[in-house]
């Protein structure tokens, strides 16, 4: 009997990062030719589905990178061991593959040739990229995963590190047991985690210490997300995600009285935040919003009064401020420039339903709308009637009508930040599940764990969740340096994470078998609460083009 052939090595992960380096140079070809058929992204609506691969490429390209360097640092620190290097090796070949297959199928559109592709890929790289895609690697990745019960830990500094583990045992300890009961019975949020949470100063991470908050850094930051969200989405993943929207607002453009009225009140937890921006004829196209307010004197008190609906306002009834935007010139023609951003006090209500009058009549009415997921916040859509808003609670004063726009859509980048978080949080959730799940399950005589194919799958959800992890852990670290030029990779995190999020858990659902269709299995949980997240903080199809491709085009 003849002896199996001796595999070739692993491929380094110096190797790993010429895999990446390929891409990027194919990248940057597509993105020159993408450049000049869209004139620098100004008809990148002419070359929608092109603009779409080409930045989804570039983003792929992206993650493969940082989760090479990530990994690379780690090992130079003796902190890296086997299986975190065959993670940063498998995840930069599958990043890499898809790169080159998402650019191969548009050579044509791009006028590109196949010279172009074999100059990037030669026959050296793409043989190491046949090494690096083995499934003896994947499958070995595979069986640590199931040893450990999903737990690849991702070496940080140490302060990180422990930021990390506090949050972990709070929400083990805390919300973890509560997560399927309020799913499932679609209840509020229990008073109690904000309560814990704003002794523990969750909501203030990203609120400077003169206004009562902590400061940590955006990677604290998305780690407490990740870890909540681990526990639970709704019931505590994105609970810091609507404050930290508002808090970037203020601190870009509000005035220091707001700063001081609202900032310490928000890292305290005193004070609940809902996001009211979209309505329900219009999502994505936040410049075209209709929703309107008026200048007006109310019992005497300069201010504003609010009219229109709003949709897809998450914790409205739970919250006691919202933070709204709306069209205060009824030109619609200036589009975003006639947008402006309004704190509005509100009461606070249980339910999924809620009235509210003001004393001079104002009236604001919500109702929650059923959703299969991401349930415990509940999204309401909301109707305002001659809503009275006092003037110094527009956002930057007198001087911020007409600058609501680009305050929103700087709280919207920290969003899609913390969105990227919260897709890490899930992908890990339902990693852990499954590790666990096929270890105790028995089939055909043997676990389940034992099988090639589900060691093959494992290793592969591990080696996505990596590269999510990566990508998202850099552009929290960029937020900290520069958060306007870092937002377009907060989008490339988001876009990219919510997608490996909604994959891991489908995947994790599959090795259940008819058990991950069951609600008794908190799999089905995850399953519908990753389908929002390329949803929410632009929807998928927008971000992709209006926000990454035209920041990579222009």
């Amino acid at each position: 009997m003849s002896a199996a052939p001796e595999l070739p090595p692993t491929p380094s992960l110096e190797e790993a990062s010429q895999l990446i380096g390929a891409a990027e140079s194919l990248i940057e070809v597509a993105l020159g030719r993408a450049r000049e058929l869209t004139h620098g992204g100004k008809r990148i609506d002419d070359h929608q589905v092109l603009a779409e691969r080409v930045a989804y490429a570039a983003t792929e390209a992206r993650a493969g990178r940082e989760l090479v360097e990530l990994v690379r640092g780690a090992a130079q620190e003796g902190r890296a061991d086997t299986t975190l290097q065959q993670i940063a090796v498998t995840g930069a070949a599958e990043l890499a593959g898809s790169v080159r297959e998402r650019i191969g199928i548009s050579l044509d559109d791009l006028g590109l040739s196949e010279a172009d592709l074999d100059a990037a890929f030669t026959p050296e790289i793409r043989a190491t990229l046949r090494r690096a895609s083995r499934e003896a690697i994947i499958r070995d990745i595979g069986r640590t995963v199931a040893e450990r019960r999903g737990r690849i830990e991702w070496p940080l500094d140490e302060m990180i590190e422990q930021v990390r583990d506090s949050v972990r045992e709070f929400a083990e300890n805390e919300v973890a047991s509560h997560a399927e009961r309020i799913h499932r019975e679609d209840l509020l949020i229990p008073e109690s985690f904000i309560t814990k949470m704003g002794e523990l100063g969750y909501f203030g991470l990203s609120v400077p210490e003169e206004f009562g908050g902590f400061e940590m850094g955006n990677l604290a930051m998305i780690l407490t997300t990740e870890e909540l969200s681990r526990a639970s989405l709704a019931a505590a993943g994105s609970l810091i995600t609507r404050p930290e929207i508002l808090t970037k607002a203020l601190l870009q453009g509000g005035t220091e009285e707001q700063k001081k009225e609202w900032l310490p009140r928000i890292a305290a937890g005193e004070l609940m935040v809902g996001i009211s921006v979209t309505e329900p004829d219009i999502g994505s196209d936040v410049a075209s919003l209709k929703c309107r307010a008026e200048r007006a004197t109310v019992d005497g008190e300069e201010g504003w009064v609010i009219n229109g609906p709003k949709s897809w306002c998450t914790f409205a009834g739970r919250a006691n401020i919202l933070a709204l935007l709306a069209r205060t010139d009824p030109d619609l023609s200036k589009g975003p420039k006639g947008l402006s951003l309004f704190i509005v006090p509100k009461d606070s209500f249980d339910g999924h339903a809620f009235e509210m009058e003001q004393s001079s009549g104002g009236k604001m009415a919500g109702k929650a709308d059923a959703t299969p997921g991401y349930r415990g916040m509940h999204s309401f859509t909301l109707n305002l009637e001659n809503y009275f808003v006092p003037a110094a609670n527009v956002v930057g004063g007198d001087e911020g009508v007409g600058r609501g726009f680009y305050l929103q859509m700087g709280g919207f980048a920290a969003g899609r930040l913390q969105t990227g978080g919260r897709a890490c949080g899930i992908g890990q959730a339902a990693l852990d599940k499954t590790a666990e799940y096929v270890v105790d399950r028995s089939q055909f005589g043997q676990p389940i764990s034992e099988f090639q194919l589900t060691q093959y799958k494992l290793g592969r959800m591990a080696a996505r969740l990596g590269a999510a992890r990566a990508i998202t852990y850099a552009a929290a670290l960029a937020m900290d340096e520069d958060e306007r030029k870092a937002a377009p990779l907060a989008a490339q995190a988001k876009l990219l994470a919510c997608d490996v999020a909604v994959e891991v858990t489908q995947e994790g659902q599959l090795l259940h078998g008819g058990w991950g269709y069951a609600e008794e299995y908190p799999i089905s949980r995850y399953v519908v609460d990753a389908q929002v997240l390329p949803i929410f903080e632009g929807v998928k199809p927008v971000l992709e083009l209006k926000v990454i491709a035209r920041s990579l085009l222009a």
